[in-house]
């Protein structure tokens, strides 16, 4: 295997580096100390910053004004972003925005994706459907706009005549879904296809009720009732859901990497200043190999990383799908970064927990990196049903 990057993903990969080494992790309260959200609003500041920088058209092509690279160069940046508990929806913008370019519109892709790349615009998607265990395109109805609407349209001073498309259901724990100007909604339709529905939050029927994350950071659960979408604002390509999905699980797991990386390296530098019996505890036995399996965790979400990205980037086969690379990628990341931070705890000793330190910031995020988009169960059962359908050997 060679994940030798390009000279193109490897000055990605630096730039954001310089980025996020001036963004300070406890710029907001902590949320063990905060009761609800510990900010309103994403970081505006770095999100300027990232556009300025020409992160956020990353993955545009020239003609979207990006810079046309691929997957592997996102996670590269996520890499960096987790590193600082970076606060802005790189993830879901960068993928929603080259899901549109794939699949969308092209009239809609010009006139939103340039926009997103200046970071005007602020995209965030429901992937969780109604309560995080279902398939998220179950939990929205999507039915073309019929006579029976343009009725009540006529009755209520909506849109009336043209087709489209009128929406229906819950998607639960929608990242900054307040402050996103567009959301993607996945829904299925009567004929049981899998469609993506481009929704403006201030659209006619959407609703929004405050939830928050482990981490502190503001989700929504997205009610729409018969919220209309034009014909243009729905993408019915075959496939585009489970490619928008695979890319957001493989992203996560760049976000798992970058933040184990950080911890592993914190726990470094604190054993090896904390002294016990005249002697740094990193020299002793227990903590070395403690730390050394770590490590190897964190070897192994790289690898089963770059093997999803680079099946996404490629469309490479395989004898698997690309989704059992991205679920083995996924099974590493929830594990590994899980015992990376209960590992530094325990090495930390009482400091990990001082909400001074930011430490405990770091465990509430692998916390919810870890259960994000499915945990290691659920994708080990995905595993397990794509094993059953394509025979190994």
């Amino acid at each position: 295997m060679d994940f030798t990057f390009t000279e193109e993903q490897r000055a990605a990969a630096e730039a954001a580096g310089a980025v996020f080494s001036d963004v300070a992790p406890d710029r907001t309260p902590s949320p063990a100390l905060t009761p609800g959200a510990v900010a309103e609003d994403i970081d505006r500041q770095l999100w300027r910053e990232l556009a300025r920088t020409d992160l956020l058209g990353l993955t545009l092509s020239p003609d979207h004004g990006g810079a046309g690279l691929d997957p592997i160069a996102l996670c590269l940046v996520l890499r960096e972003s987790a590193k600082a508990l970076a606060r802005v929806p790189l993830l879901e913008t960068c993928a929603v925005a080259m899901a549109i370019e794939r699949y969308g519109e092209r009239g809609l892709a010009a006139e939103l994706l340039p926009r997103a790349g200046r970071g005007e615009l602020v995209l965030t998607v429901g992937a969780n459907g109604r309560s995080g265990h279902d398939p998220a395109e179950l939990a929205v109805s999507a039915r073309p706009y019929g006579e029976a609407d343009g009725e009540a349209d006529m009755k209520t001073g909506g849109p009336s005549g043209g087709s489209g498309w009128v929406l229906d259901g819950v998607q639960s724990a929608v990242p900054w879904a307040q402050v996103a100007d567009w959301i993607a909604v996945p829904a299925h339709t009567a004929e049981g296809r899998s469609v993506l529905a481009l929704v403006p939050r201030t659209r006619d029927g959407v609703a929004l009720a405050d939830q928050v994350s482990t981490s502190g950071e503001r989700l929504a659960e997205v009610r729409l009732d018969a919220v209309r979408v034009e014909a243009r604002e729905l993408i019915e390509t075959a496939g585009c859901w489970d490619w928008l999905r695979s890319l957001l699980t493989t992203g996560t797991c760049a976000l798992a990497l970058g933040l184990g990386e950080r911890v592993l390296a914190m726990t470094a530098e604190y054993t090896g200043k904390r002294e016990q019996f005249g002697f740094p505890v990193a020299t002793f036995q227990a903590v070395a190999v403690q730390a050394a399996d770590r490590y190897i965790d964190l070897r192994a979400m790289e690898a089963t990383l770059w093997q999803a990205a680079w099946r996404i980037s490629t469309d490479a086969g395989g004898p698997l799908p690309a989704a059992g690379d991205v679920a083995v990628a996924k099974i590493w990341a929830s594990d590994g970064v899980r015992r990376v931070v209960q590992t530094a705890q325990h090495l930390h000793g009482g400091f990990g927990a001082d909400t001074d330190y930011p430490l405990h910031r770091y465990h509430a995020w692998a916390k919810q990196i870890e259960l994000s988009l499915g945990p290691a169960a659920a994708h080990e059962e995905a595993l397990g049903d794509l094993l059953a359908a394509h025979p190994l050997g």
